[in-house]
């Protein structure tokens, strides 16, 4: 496998990582849980936190790659989406960005990665997804909803594992 080929697959490994922690933390958390907030003036609460990471991964493919957000659902601002509906959203979003990544890297028209290329454009996606992780994860422990030490120190063992 050349060094090029090499990149692009780690690059995969740690966006498909990425993903598998958002699908672990949905199913750890409680229908009542999704609606807790920590805002008194309206703020995002935990379901649409995770209903804005999807918007915001359909707003890239809308602006760098726009044959891949065809039939992309985004949700309303104030909208609560079901698990289930997030769930859907969130796997075809992260394929949709899995095949921006591939056609992107490859240089394919259509397909523009940020400035500096594969690994910047993964680490704005990740570092993202990661700071709303954070904040959810505050607003469920602030709010007695706590996922326990097996989910909050299981998200960190995604990390090592392959695709």
């Amino acid at each position: 496998m050349s060094s090029e080929d090499r990149l692009l697959e780690e690059t995969l490994t740690a966006w498909r990582a990425n993903q598998r922690i958002n699908e672990l933390l949905l199913k750890s958390i409680s229908a009542k849980a999704m609606r807790a907030t920590l805002s008194t003036r309206g703020g995002r609460t935990v379901g649409r936190q995770l209903a804005h990471l999807h918007n915001v991964r359909g707003y890239q493919l809308s602006k760098r790659a726009k044959p891949l957000v065809d039939g992309v659902r985004f949700f309303e601002s104030k909208e609560e989406p079901t698990k289930r509906e997030l769930g859907t959203a969130l796997k075809d979003s992260s394929r949709r960005v899995e095949e921006w990544l591939r056609r992107g890297y490859a240089g394919e028209p259509k397909h523009r990665l940020m400035k500096g290329g594969l690994v910047p454009t993964l680490a704005y996606l990740v570092s993202h997804e990661s700071h709303h992780r954070g904040n959810m994860l505050l607003t469920l422990k602030q709010t007695g909803n706590s996922l326990g030490i097996a989910v909050t120190y299981g998200i960190w063992g995604e990390w090592g594992k392959a695709s």
